[in-house]
């Protein structure tokens, strides 16, 4: 079965990525293609980069890097959910991205952003990220926006076409992490 994480992209107090990822996983769930886990950041919490060799050199030296190693290597897929700071992602998400390489290699990447423009700078941000990391991003991505998608900027309250648009995220993500399989034998 393929199995998909969902990256909580935030560590902030009073952050708003655990209700959005909730909402990914809920609608996630009703699904029988692939299994979906929930990944919070805020349980990996990982130093300021910190490995003495690039990862791509994949000689990981540090017992936090090792352990963040095995929780990714396991997946075929990510949804990242990423709020927008300064028309970028947050830096603990970039931080965990840049710790591993090969782990990320031939699986596919989906975005369910929100900010006040659903944070489509950050998921930018994340493509070419991803790109580097051999990640392959699907087209389809949610963007909730503070003024429509949540209840006086607090409370997710998604639009009715939120859903579709996830299905289609998911669709996607599901679709492309099955195709790249082969690659990562």
């Amino acid at each position: 079965m393929t199995k998909i994480a969902i990256i909580v992209g935030s560590v902030r107090p009073g952050r708003y990525s655990t209700q959005v990822a909730d909402w990914v996983y809920a609608e996630a769930s009703k699904r029988t293609d692939a299994e979906f886990e929930i990944v919070d950041l805020a349980d990996h919490p990982l130093p300021h980069l910190d490995e003495p060799i690039p990862a791509s050199g994949g000689q990981y030296a540090n017992e936090h890097t090792k352990a963040w190693a095995e929780r990714i290597a396991g997946f075929d897929g990510y949804v990242f959910v990423t709020p927008e700071y300064n028309h970028s992602t947050t830096g603990v998400l970039k931080n965990a991205l840049d710790y591993l390489y090969a782990e990320w290699n031939n699986k596919a990447a989906g975005f369910v952003g929100y900010g006040v423009v659903g944070a489509v700078r950050a998921v930018e941000h994340l493509r070419l990220i991803a790109a580097e990391l051999q990640l392959a991003t699907v087209r389809a991505q949610v963007a909730l926006s503070l003024y429509t998608d949540f209840e006086n900027f607090a409370t997710l309250k998604p639009g009715a076409h939120q859903a579709d648009t996830l299905t289609a995220t998911l669709d996607q993500v599901i679709a492309w992490s099955d195709a790249l399989a082969v690659l990562r034998k």
